[in-house]
């Protein structure tokens, strides 16, 4: 009898556990992943120890293909890292337990791919019209148009270089620093199975 309740609670847990990696992998689009790659993100942090391509394909039922390649999306996005045991020698991967860190990598990392994009065509931009404003043949009336662009352009690069300097501190640990992470028992550190 202890052992039917055993199980029967055991399938309660994965129940409960399965409502919230479903719920987690429907919210994935939001770091640009499908909701497949967030299942595996999910099935990673909750399996609670390394896993082979081949454990996480008979768990989530995919293709090892598939499985690869959302791995190393995973990888690329800083969620899931190859860690190395002693005696294994397939690759195991495992969840980056710490979703602090995550968020701010992953939104640091977008938003400086497009400060970087978008200063290089301000700045191009800007040179252009710097060379305009010397032909000696500008009307009075063109020249206030192109210095009142300038300008603009000018503040948009002010912008971009506050944002890379807001992309440091997120990425530095003066941010957790002002605004603590919570955790549970006043614990400073993710679940120990994760991140280690």
């Amino acid at each position: 009898m202890k052992l039917v309740n055993e199980m029967e609670h055991s399938e309660i847990v994965d129940t409960i556990r399965e409502r919230v990696i479903e719920s987690v992998s429907q919210n994935m689009y939001l770091y640009g992943v499908s909701p497949s790659i967030g299942r595996l993100y999910g099935t990673l942090f909750f399996n609670g120890k390394p896993m082979t391509l081949d454990d996480m394909k008979e768990e989530l039922k995919m293709s090892k293909t598939s499985m690869s390649t959302s791995v190393r999306t995973l990888m690329e996005l800083n969620m899931v890292e190859r860690v190395w045991r002693k005696g294994i020698r397939k690759d195991l991967y495992e969840a980056q337990g710490d979703w602090y860190q995550i968020f701010t990598d992953f939104f640091s990392n977008q938003w400086r791919k497009v400060t970087a994009m978008n200063t290089k065509a301000v700045q191009q931009s800007l040179n252009e019209l710097t060379q305009l404003m010397r032909k000696p043949e500008l009307s009075e009336t063109e020249r206030e148009l192109i210095q009142a662009d300038m300008d603009k352009y000018r503040y948009i690069i002010d912008y971009y270089n506050w944002l890379n300097h807001l992309f440091d501190f997120l990425e530095s640990d003066e941010l957790f620093q002002i605004v603590k992470k919570k955790m549970d028992q006043g614990k400073s550190e993710p679940p120990a199975d994760l991140g280690s």
